[in-house]
């Protein structure tokens, strides 16, 4: 018997990612655990790999959303609620933005074949973001 789990890949079309995106402090970015879920990782997972290589992570490159932040932000319900510190199964541990160049960053701590399938799948689509973010400027 096979103990690994089989994991599937998260395609990220073009508009999965433009509805993923958040202005938060005049910065376009990506949240922890939206990202935790396109890498296959848990949030908990996906932010002890940041943790380790925190230096890496400039506040150019990843930030903590505070509270008030959090609570602007127009994401569905269901985001919100597994948010919310307090609510039974609610998150407790602060929600980190990462920007642009914090997303690059990522591709350089994360592991794993899934990983790397993604970070090769992926190189288009940010970088599509990115010329997305100059273009809405």
């Amino acid at each position: 018997m096979d103990d690994k789990k089989d994991k599937e890949i998260m395609l990220v079309d073009e508009q999965t990612l433009r509805d993923k995106v958040y202005t938060i402090r005049g910065q376009k970015v990506m949240l922890d655990f939206d990202l935790a879920k396109f890498y296959g990782y848990t949030t908990m997972a996906f932010n002890q790999q940041v943790k380790r290589h925190y230096e890496r992570f400039p506040k150019d490159f990843m930030f903590t959303v505070s509270p008030s932040e959090l609570s602007n932000l127009s994401i569905s319900q269901n985001v919100i609620s597994i948010q919310t510190a307090g609510v039974k199964g609610g998150r407790s541990k602060p929600i980190h933005a990462f920007t642009e160049q914090g997303i690059y960053m990522l591709m350089t701590v994360l592991h794993g074949p899934l990983v790397e399938v993604l970070n090769l799948r992926s190189q288009n689509a940010t970088s599509s973001w990115g010329r997305k973010l100059q273009s809405n400027s």
